[in-house]
């Protein structure tokens, strides 16, 4: 059960980062700032709070983190966003933490051997946040005046 466990993660994994690769093509870097309705969170802190997000799950695989949390804190959960937006780094720069954070997991994951059912519940639990998170991104490219991405 735990192999087809992490099996199941790995795949949802792979459908996360094509669905979050699709909706973020063609975001600028100005328009990942744009808080729809002026409070709404944006492109740029949803990704930042993948990553963020994404940091927990490489702990609990026993991964090397893409970057120090409390550097980054403004996009733990709770963070007010738009307090922070002159601190937020550029959007290319999390897109390619947001691949390093993919590459680490997939290679924790390959690694782990016996795995105990409360970090599968862990790591599942993390998932469907990324889900969550995942499906806004399509909301908010559609605000931002671009076509869907998922067809």
């Amino acid at each position: 059960m735990q192999a087809n466990a992490l099996q199941f993660l790995k795949i949802q994994l792979q459908f996360n980062n094509e669905v979050i690769s699709k909706n973020l093509a063609g975001i600028s870097n100005e328009e990942a700032m744009v808080f729809p309705n002026g409070e709404v969170n944006n492109v740029n802190w949803v990704l930042g709070h993948l990553i963020f997000i994404r940091n927990a799950m490489i702990k609990i695989l026993g991964g090397t983190t893409v970057w120090n949390d409390e550097e980054y804190s403004f996009y733990d959960r709770g963070a007010k966003p738009l307090e922070h937006k002159n601190e937020f780094p550029d959007f290319e720069f999390l897109k390619s933490k947001f691949e390093k954070s993919s590459e680490e997991i997939f290679s924790a994951l390959e690694k782990m051997v016996n795995v105990k059912p409360e970090t599968v519940e862990d790591l599942a639990a993390l998932m469907l946040h990324e889900i969550y998170h995942a499906g806004q991104f399509g909301i908010l490219r559609r605000i931002l005046g671009k076509e869907g991405a998922i067809k």
